[in-house]
């Protein structure tokens, strides 16, 4: 890969596993130094000793609103700049909502919604007075579809869906290009919350992505032309049925 994101600085959350990491590294073998944000402190000294001075770790607990508000300050205490966010932190719940345990409602609306609009606020006056920067926010293709078997993540994802649209309007001007990446089933730990019978005809038919391959079209959507910004890109397996 050509390094087309050398000498930018990037942080990105959820970067201990799944499409966290997949992009943190695609970003590092594209030429970036990455900040991977993320709760479980091992897994992150683990990768990011793999990948020595072009990985650093930020050990933040999303969910805790001051480790959450802390996110820039310690991006900046380690890098002294933010060119590119990926707000990729997230949950899952599916099934009947009859079903849902409350308290797993409240946290991944919280981890899915809250923490990603605060991350973004955090960000973007840092990106303003820089006159630039790029935000990219996991969504789903579940944000644009409503899929039966989950209420509770699906309402999560079309909440970015509008919240993307809006603030590219609100960002634009500035120099900030957000965007969102909304892939269907990928292979990463969030499936096990899946139907057992859905997972399983998913394995079977093929239905399910590489986390890589969401990282692909990451590294796509900030290897554009700065007078383009693709607002949202919806990456699914071929033989995904909906």
């Amino acid at each position: 890969m050509a390094k087309t994101l050398q000498g930018k600085i990037a942080a990105v959350t959820g970067a201990a596993s799944g499409i966290g990491l997949a992009s943190a590294e695609a970003m590092i073998t594209a030429g970036a130094r990455v900040v991977l944000i993320d709760r479980d402190e091992r897994a992150l000294r683990e990768i990011c000793n793999r990948h020595k001075d072009s990985a650093v770790p930020l050990i933040v607990d999303l969910l805790d609103p001051e480790q959450c508000a802390s996110l820039l300050d310690g991006v900046l205490a380690k890098t002294g700049q933010l060119d590119v966010l990926h707000a990729n932190a997230g949950s899952y719940i599916g099934g009947d909502l009859i079903d849902a345990d409350p308290s797993a409602i409240d946290r991944m609306i919280n981890l899915n919604v809250n923490v990603v609009m605060k991350n973004v606020r955090t960000v973007i006056p840092h990106m303003i007075e820089r006159g630039q920067g790029d935000i990219i926010v996991t969504s789903s293709v579940a944000g644009h579809y409503p899929v039966p078997w989950e209420p509770v993540y699906s309402a999560s994802k079309w909440a970015m869906t509008c919240f993307v649209q809006t603030m590219r309007r609100q960002l634009n001007k500035h120099g900030i290009r957000i965007g969102s990446v909304s892939p269907g089933p990928v292979a990463t730990a969030l499936l096990a919350d899946w139907p057992e019978e859905n997972l399983k005809k998913a394995k079977e038919s093929g239905s399910i992505i590489e986390p890589a391959e969401v990282a692909d079209a990451v590294i796509y959507m900030l290897t554009r032309p700065r007078n383009v910004t693709i607002r949202d890109m919806v990456v699914l397996p071929t033989n995904f049925d909906i």
